[in-house]
């Protein structure tokens, strides 16, 4: 296959939310609320648990309340703040502001790092003649952290779930990704974190590759090790590695 396109997941693939941990953390330093360490120790794990960073961990639970907006949470930016706020909310912090401040923390650029190899393979990618999209999953807009940590000009088109009323794997949504890059379907590679969301574009003739959605101290060469950029440097079998979709749908 000669790649005329790679689309990127974003959270997982290109960026990692911060841990649970230095979200709350960042957020009780900036709000003024001291907590003795026990507490904390016991947030950290609720919000864990509670699956409220997006991002993050996953839910152990959904509450029945909450269920919809889980499901739909990435077609409106208001779904995606109930749905969060509300995971949130089912951990019994010390002031209620918190819980929208926790929210509007995971929208800034620096609670979000790049995994180390993503503007390696961005500008390889870009030097290639490679059109490159995101196609993400999301209640927000994610443009001001790829400008916030350079790789806004790597990118030449966002497919985002809320701005289209799509989520993956909605074939549709891959569909307008390839018409924004202006590269048809089969000469595309789509490269996310998630065997069904992102396995979607294979239903258009796309290859999917796949990469694990690690901390991004564990991760220093998933991207690169995928072999999308020619010439540059070998691919290495495993779970980080060229699938496709159809026969792996299993999850993460």
């Amino acid at each position: 296959m000669v790649i005329k396109g790679v689309l990127f997941d974003f959270s997982g693939t290109l960026f990692r939310i911060e841990p649970v941990r230095d979200w709350l953390a960042a957020v009780l330093r900036e709000e003024g609320v001291d907590v003795p360490a026990e507490d904390f120790e016991r947030y950290v794990t609720g919000l864990t648990e509670a699956g409220a960073l997006p991002g993050g961990p996953p839910p152990i639970r959904v509450p029945d309340r909450l269920a919809d907006a889980m499901a739909r949470r990435d077609l409106t930016p208001a779904l995606h703040r109930e749905a969060y706020t509300g995971l949130a909310r089912t951990v019994a912090l010390p002031d209620p502001g918190l819980y929208d401040a926790l929210y509007d923390r995971q929208l800034r650029p620096e609670a979000w790092q790049a995994y180390p190899d993503a503007v390696e393979v961005l500008e390889g990618l870009r030097e290639a003649g490679i059109a490159v999209g995101v196609v993400s999953n999301i209640g927000w807009d994610l443009r001001p952290v790829f400008r916030s940590h350079g790789l806004d000009a790597l990118v030449d088109a966002y497919a985002l779930s809320f701005e289209h009323g799509l989520q993956k794997p909605a074939a549709e949504l891959f569909r307008i990704a390839c018409t924004m890059i202006g590269r048809d379907p089969e000469d595309v590679v789509m490269v996310g974190d998630d065997r069904v969301a992102d396995g979607g574009a294979a239903a258009l003739g796309c290859e999917v590759r796949f990469v694990d959605h690690l901390p991004v101290p564990e991760r220093p060469d998933g991207l690169r090790s995928l072999g999308l950029v020619p010439g540059r440097g070998p691919r290495r079998a495993g779970a980080e590695g060229r699938e496709r979709a159809e026969g792996d749908r299993t999850g993460v």
